[in-house]
């Protein structure tokens, strides 16, 4: 079994991207929660967002969203977020708020409005341009609830014609990645509910069309690291989006739920080549946090990530090919749980001070007293939250 020096340089590459609307406001659909110090423009999402990475060495991107995060000057905001000691990630699109895309938006039937969706997402090109991001996300929430309600197969027409179009003025280091979601807000069919219709529209874009993988976007039951699995083999895994659930898309702190399942996704992301500096496979977090403080929240699932990417690395993958070979059902298992049951935690905590940062992130910034200064100073305004 490899020892944990034998990964340490392996860590040192690992990069978490934050999403900048997780440090807004959230809740249900019933309540959206206000909390002292919530950011109150796309400035103080980033600044807050730093503070992860001045903590964990683990975020040094954050994920923008439009037009939650939209600024006059996109350029000041890159250098903004450079003197923060990050820089702007992924741009993420919305067409999902207008009263125009209640029956759709890039499938929609109206030529109208599907027009208005291709230019909202050419708008978010040019955004990719000013901020220097390689990925523009697109996630539809787009679908019926009856039968008869729609046309499905026109609809995904429609979505392949809009697609192409968009993909056109990708520059030539950018890339589209198209998320799925099986289900909500539609309910009887939804347009991009799964994998294989994600890589089947991706796929016939081009090379530079990815799939996005939202953790809590599947059915109960789904096998997840399977389709990690198949994805890295086809070459087609853009990005993840990490975050927990119990029900549905519940979106909680990754890890939260099921670690296991975190690990064992982990474990085909590097069997796959999805990790490290080379990988074309970004990891980002998808997270709301409703009850607790959203700085502290997102610290926290960070270093979840790590933790069970340290175990994965540690897997004895050499032994473990010998079992599976002979066919040794039982040694097989023993040797995967014996990477997971791996407490890594100390020899974490020996390296983080190794490389000058805290021991215990999250302890060094509940310390440094910044939650308390900015419900101190952040009054006024109007925070920021879901749809804003």
């Amino acid at each position: 079994m490899p020892t944990f020096d034998d990964i340490a340089d392996q860590l040192a590459t690992q990069a978490i991207e934050l999403p900048s609307w997780a440090f807004g406001n959230s809740g249900t659909r019933f309540k959206v929660f206000g909390t002292p110090g919530t950011p109150r423009t796309p400035q103080e999402k980033i600044a807050d967002a730093a503070q992860v990475n001045r903590y964990t060495g683990l975020a040094p991107t954050v994920a923008i969203h439009i037009p939650w995060d939209k600024v006059d000057d996109y350029a000041a905001l890159r250098e903004f977020a450079a003197e923060q000691g990050v820089a702007l990630g992924t741009v993420n699109s919305n067409t999902f708020q207008d009263d125009d895309y209640k029956f759709g938006a890039l499938t929609h039937a109206d030529d109208a409005i599907r027009r208005k969706a291709i230019a909202h997402h050419l708008e978010c090109i040019d955004i990719m341009d000013a901020t220097g991001s390689r990925d523009l996300k697109i996630w539809l929430a787009e679908g019926s609830n009856y039968p008869g309600q729609a046309d499905m197969r026109g609809r995904q027409d429609r979505l392949q014609d809009s697609l192409q179009e968009i993909y056109a003025r990708i520059g030539d280091k950018q890339r589209l990645v198209l998320e799925y979601k099986f289900f909500e807000p539609s309910f009887y069919h939804t347009d991009v509910p799964d994998w294989g219709t994600s890589y089947a529209q991706v796929s016939a874009l081009g090379e530079r069309a990815m799939v996005c993988l939202d953790t809590g976007h599947h059915a109960p039951g789904t096998n997840i690291e399977f389709i990690v699995m198949q994805l890295l083999r086809l070459g087609k895994l853009g990005s993840f989006d990490f975050n927990s659930r119990f029900y549905a898309d519940d979106d909680l702190i990754v890890g939260a739920a099921d670690p296991f399942q975190l690990f064992r996704i982990l474990v085909e992301v590097i069997r796959g080549g999805g990790y490290g500096p080379d990988s074309p496979v970004a990891f980002m977090l998808d997270q709301c946090h409703n009850v607790e403080d959203k700085t502290a929240g997102q610290i926290r699932s960070v270093l979840n990530v790590q933790e069970m990417t340290a175990r994965a690395l540690l897997l004895d993958r050499e032994a473990l090919a010998q079992a599976q070979a002979a066919n040794d059902v039982l040694a097989a298992n023993a040797i995967f749980m014996d990477a997971f049951s791996t407490d890594v935690r100390p020899q974490l905590a020996q390296w983080r001070e190794s490389r000058g940062l805290p021991a215990d992130p999250m302890r060094a910034f509940l310390d440094s007293g910044y939650q308390e200064t900015i419900a101190a100073e952040r009054v006024g305004g109007q925070q920021a939250g879901w749809g804003a």
